[in-house]
């Protein structure tokens, strides 16, 4: 039988200063999670690009809103969840960065880095308002330390 995950949940307020906070936070879990230096970068970009996504896409930067932020540590992976009390929006809809068009644009390129840099990635419109991204990074090897 597997064990119970361990998990680790914060809620934060829209402002993009707390954005600092969940990058301290991913640093952490992924090194307990026993990530190589290289993964840990990986995930920890993707949530610092899903967490502004939340706060200035979803929740339109308003204070009075909240993100929601679950790290969980299973054996084989690492799912981390980000949601916030947006209006949600379609993935499939999204430009792609890498088209000529595209390239010289300032923003836009969040969604393209989170699926490069996990291995598993997933968007929901929850019920009643919200969206919830789900980010799944797997271990290169089930030898790892905890």
């Amino acid at each position: 039988m597997a064990a119970e995950p361990s998990v680790v949940e914060v809620t934060l307020e829209s402002d993009l200063k707390n954005v600092e906070v969940a990058d301290e936070l991913s640093r952490r879990v992924t090194t307990r999670a026993g990530f190589d230096e290289e993964d840990r970068q990986r995930i920890e970009m993707a949530v610092h690009e899903s967490l502004i996504n939340a706060i200035w896409h979803g929740n339109k930067n308003d204070a009075s809103k909240r993100v929601w932020l679950k790290y969980e540590i299973f054996d084989d992976r690492l799912e981390v969840r980000v949601r916030d009390q947006g209006n949600g929006f379609d993935p499939t809809n999204i430009p792609n960065p890498l088209a000529e068009e595209n390239l010289l644009n300032i923003s836009g390129r969040g969604i393209f880095l989170i699926r490069s840099f996990m291995d598993d990635f997933r968007v929901e419109k929850l019920a009643g308002g919200g969206t919830e991204v789900t980010m799944i990074k797997r271990y290169v090897s089930k030898s790892k330390s905890t």
